[in-house]
């Protein structure tokens, strides 16, 4: 197995314009798209994006071009979309080459029976500063109690919890 790279921040908040929250990475390292076709046109066409779709070492160039940091992530929703996700560990891994511009938030589709391990892992291993909800297309309500183990952890690390609306 191969050693894991933790990201430690290095965005200088004097060196930086502005900071972008909200960033998806929509290309693995493998080229596979974060979404299912159908919903990457939908996306596309809604977003009039017609371009291509970014990898972590394209977003980090462009932020880094215009002196910006960025928080970036993607959504694990292989539960809603039975489509599976750019994993989160290369999205961090990805994050610690750039940590001088990107942020990595980590996403889990709460329906895994290991979601807890994976919350823990990505902070404690990873380094993740936060985690990336979106309720309806991992098909979960985030009110409900059973999700709540995992608020914990991610409050108990200080971590964020972001949610899609």
């Amino acid at each position: 197995m191969a050693a894991v790279t933790r990201y430690e921040c290095k965005v200088d908040p004097a060196s930086i314009d502005a900071l972008d929250i909200h960033v998806h990475v929509e290309i693995g390292s493998d080229g596979r798209s974060s979404l299912p076709g159908p919903l990457a046109e939908a996306a596309s066409k809604y977003f009039k994006a017609d371009g291509p779709r970014p990898d972590v070492d394209a977003i980090a160039d462009y932020y880094r071009e215009r002196r910006m940091a960025a928080v970036v992530f993607t959504v694990d929703a292989r539960h809603g979309l039975d489509h599976e996700p750019i994993p989160s560990t290369e999205v961090a891994e990805g994050a610690a080459r750039h940590a001088d511009v990107l942020i990595p938030f980590g996403s889990v589709d709460p329906h895994r029976e290991d979601a807890l391990d994976r919350v823990n892992r990505l902070i404690e291993d990873y380094g993740v500063r936060g985690f990336k909800f979106h309720p309806t297309v991992q098909s979960f309500d985030p009110s409900e109690e059973r999700w709540y183990p995992l608020y914990d952890a991610m409050q108990s690390a200080g971590v964020v919890a972001l949610f899609h609306t």
